[in-house]
C-alpha cells in the first residue's frame, strides 16, 4: 500500500472506533426516552442495556467465523450494513411505538458493532510501521472517548424533547391527547437514526472501495497437556468474571444517570444529558491520567485505589440528595476509566499460547452489560432509582478482590478498552 492508500486506511479504520462508541453511549438517552414514549417501567427500559450487550455473547463467536472465512474487510462491510439496518429500523418501530421493534433493531445494531470490535482491534495495528502499532491503536481508541463524549450531547439535544409528564398532567389528557403526545415523542428518534444510518452506509462504500490488508493468522494451537486447559487458568478465570461485573457496573452507572439527576435533583432530561456528556468526557480523561500513573503505580494498586474509590462515591451517592449525588456519579465515571483495559491485561497475562481463546472469553464477558442493569432496574422498580446504584457498588467489589489477588504484578500493557 502506498502512503497516500495507508493513511485513508487508517483513516475509515479509526472511524469505527467512534461509529461504535457513538452507538453505544446513544443507549444512556434511548433508556429514559423510550421508557416515556412506550411508558415502561425501570426493568422494561433497562432491556435497551440487554439487547445491545447480548449480541456481543451470542455473535462474537459467528462474527470470528465469518471474518476466517471471508476475511476481515468482508466482516468490516459486513458490521456496517447490520449497524446500518438496524439503524432504518428505528423508523418503523417508532411508528408503530413497538418497544420490541425496538428492541430487534438495537440487536441488529449491536451485530454490527460486534463484527466491527472483532475486526478494529487488530486491523489498526497492522496498517504502517509495526513498531507505532501501539501508538496507532491509543489514537484509534481516543475516538471511541470522544463519540463517548458526543453521543449523549448530541442525544439530549435532537432526540430528547425535554417535556416529561407529571402524573397530574398525565390524568388530565384524552386518551387522543396522550397518544398523540407519545407518538410525537417516539417520532423524535426517526431523522437521528436515518442519518446515523446514512453515515454508516457511506463509510461501508469507502471500506469496500479502499485496498486494505488482509490479515494472515497462525493457526492457534491447542494445549493437549494435562493440567493445560484453560479452565485450569484461575487468574483468567477471576478476571473474567471481573470483567463481567465491572462492564455490567459501567452500563448501569451511564443507563440510568438521567433517572438518578431528574430523581435526586431534580434535573430535567435535556439538562441531565449534558451532565452525562460532561462525565463521559472525565472517563476520557480520566484513562490519560490513569495510563500515565502506572509509569508510578503498580498497575493492580492502581485499580485497587479506584475500585475503593468508586464504591465510597456510590455509597454517597445512594445516601445523599441534590447535586452532591450527581457530582458523585461523575466522579465514578473518572474512576472506571482505566478498569476494562487494566483487567483485561492482567487476566491474560502469563497465558502464551492461551491468549488468543484467553482473550475471546474476556471479551465475551461483556455481557455483564445485559445483565446488571436489569437486576438495577428491577431494584429500581421495587425501592428507587437511587437505591439500586447500590447494585453497581457490589460489582465493584468483585474488582477489587481481582485487584488484590493480583497485587503481586509491577507493570502491564494496555492493548484493548470498551
Amino acid at each position: 500500500m502506498t502512503d497516500r492508500k495507508t493513511r485513508l486506511a487508517v483513516i475509515l479504520i479509526t472511524s469505527l472506533f467512534f461509529l461504535w462508541g457513538f452507538a453505544l453511549n446513544l443507549n444512556p438517552i434511548l433508556i429514559p426516552h423510550l421508557k416515556k414514549a412506550c411508558q415502561l417501567s425501570d426493568f422494561q427500559s433497562a432491556l435497551i442495556d440487554s439487547a445491545s450487550y447480548i449480541a456481543y455473547f451470542l455473535i462474537a463467536l459467528p462474527a470470528g467465523l465469518f471474518m476466517k472465512k471471508y476475511g476481515y474487510k468482508a466482516g468490516i462491510a459486513f458490521g456496517l450494513l447490520l449497524f446500518a439496518t438496524g439503524s432504518f429500523l428505528f423508523y418503523p418501530a417508532s411508528e408503530m411505538r413497538h418497544f420490541g421493534f425496538f428492541l430487534f433493531a438495537l440487536f441488529v445494531i449491536a451485530s454490527g458493532l460486534t463484527m466491527l470490535e472483532t475486526a478494529a482491534n487488530p486491523y489498526i495495528t497492522v496498517l504502517g510501521d509495526p513498531d507505532s502499532a501501539t501508538q496507532r491503536l491509543n489514537f484509534a481508541q481516543s475516538f471511541n472517548g470522544l463519540a463517548a463524549f458526543l453521543a449523549p450531547l448530541m442525544g439530549g439535544k435532537f432526540i430528547l424533547s425535554g417535556k416529561t409528564l407529571s402524573e397530574a398532567e398525565h390524568q388530565a389528557m384524552s386518551p387522543d391527547q396522550l397518544n398523540a403526545y407519545l407518538n410525537e415523542e417516539a417520532a423524535s428518534v426517526q431523522i437521528p437514526f436515518i442519518l446515523i444510518g446514512l453515515v454508516v452506509l457511506f463509510v461501508a462504500v469507502m471500506i469496500w472501495r479502499t485496498s486494505l490488508p488482509e490479515i494472515k493468522e497462525e493457526e492457534e494451537v491447542i494445549d493437549q497437556k494435562p493440567g493445560g486447559s484453560i479452565w485450569g487458568e484461575k487468574n483468567l478465570i477471576l478476571g473474567t468474571t471481573a470483567q463481567f461485573f465491572y462492564v455490567g457496573a459501567q452500563v448501569c452507572i451511564s443507563s440510568f444517570f438521567i433517572r438518578f439527576a431528574d430523581h435526586v435533583a431534580g434535573i430535567d432530561e435535556k439538562t441531565a444529558a449534558y451532565l452525562l456528556s460532561g462525565a463521559l468526557l472525565a472517563f476520557m480523561i480520566g484513562r490519560f491520567i490513569g495510563t500515565y500513573l502506572m509509569r508510578f503505580v503498580a498497575p493492580p494498586r492502581l485499580l485497587a485505589i479506584y475500585s475503593v474509590a468508586n464504591i465510597v462515591l456510590l455509597v454517597m451517592a445512594v445516601l445523599t440528595d441534590g447535586m452532591f449525588s450527581v457530582y458523585a456519579l461523575v466522579g465514578v465515571e473518572f474512576f472506571m476509566s482505566i478498569m476494562f483495559p487494566t483487567i483485561f491485561a492482567l487476566s491474560i497475562r502469563g497465558l502464551g499460547e492461551k491468549t488468543k481463546i484467553g482473550s475471546s472469553l474476556v471479551i465475551m464477558s461483556i455481557v455483564g452489560g445485559a445483565f446488571f442493569p436489569v437486576i438495577m432496574g428491577q431494584v429500581s422498580d421495587i425501592s428507587s432509582i437511587q437505591t439500586a446504584y447500590i447494585v453497581p457498588a457490589v460489582c465493584f467489589l468483585v474488582v477489587l478482590y481481582f485487584a488484590i489477588r493480583n497485587s503481586s504484578v509491577k507493570s502491564v500493557t494496555l492493548s484493548t478498552s470498551h
